[in-house]
């Protein structure tokens, strides 16, 4: 663990629910850490896994990707394409020698806001205990 180190996340949140649950945490004030820049999309299935690799070779610590639970996407099967990217993605970086646990996918309806807060939490420390990103300042 790097001391001082404040992880920089971007998130990929599902317009229909990830991104609707993140709002419902703020206005009911649940605390969570401020690290991760939410990018709304329209569906997790749009998240392409070259966002995910440019936004790793540009610096970010970690990256999440939010979206509908299995069965509830709103496009009928947009997170069953995330869920196989994702999975590709890990094996890509793993190969690359990058930590896949700086990738995070998690399923998130727009009534848990609560569970978004601790997922964030969660997934922040995960990056604080693996440290700044090998690809940053390359």
């Amino acid at each position: 663990m790097t001391p001082n180190f404040e992880p920089q996340i971007v998130g990929f949140l599902c317009n229909w629910c990830t991104y609707v649950a993140a709002d419902l945490a703020g206005v009911a004030r649940l605390v969570y850490p401020p690290n991760m820049r939410a990018i709304r999309m329209m569906c997790s299935g749009s998240v392409s896994p070259l966002y995910i690799i440019s936004a790793l070779k540009k610096g970010a610590d970690g990256v999440f990707i939010g979206g509908c639970h299995i069965g509830d996407c709103h496009y009928q099967r947009g997170n069953h394409s995330t869920l196989k990217r994702v999975t590709i993605v890990k094996h890509l970086l793993e190969a690359l020698g990058i930590d896949p646990r700086r990738l995070r996918l998690e399923w998130i309806s727009a009534s848990e806001g609560p569970k978004f807060s601790k997922v964030v939490a969660e997934f922040v420390n995960e990056i604080k205990e693996l440290g700044p990103n090998p690809l940053k300042g390359i």
